[in-house]
């Protein structure tokens, strides 16, 4: 980081997802996958959350896997902005 920009106390969240729509206009819903253990039974579960990202210019597809990271609130549900696309939809 530049001098005049001070390191955040808590760095901003960074996740990989799958892009499952693009309905709206710059927003994309991006389906993130947990893998947690089961408390008691300690098997291995499979949580998937849905966050809305701003995506500024449209290019993302359904099925590109992407790079996100939490940012300030956008609108109601949006937290979360594009950092890069990993793979395009096939």
């Amino acid at each position: 980081m530049s001098e005049e920009t001070p390191k955040r106390a808590n760095p901003r969240k960074v996740r990989e997802g799958l892009v499952v729509s693009t309905g709206m206009e710059k927003t994309a819903v991006v389906a993130i996958v947990d893998r947690v253990r089961h408390r008691r039974y300690n098997k291995t579960v499979q949580r998937t959350k849905k966050l809305f990202v701003h995506d500024g210019e449209n290019d993302l597809n359904v099925g590109d896997r992407v790079r996100i990271q939490e940012t300030r609130p956008l609108s109601k549900k949006k937290r979360w902005r594009l950092v890069e696309i990993l793979e395009r939809a096939r």
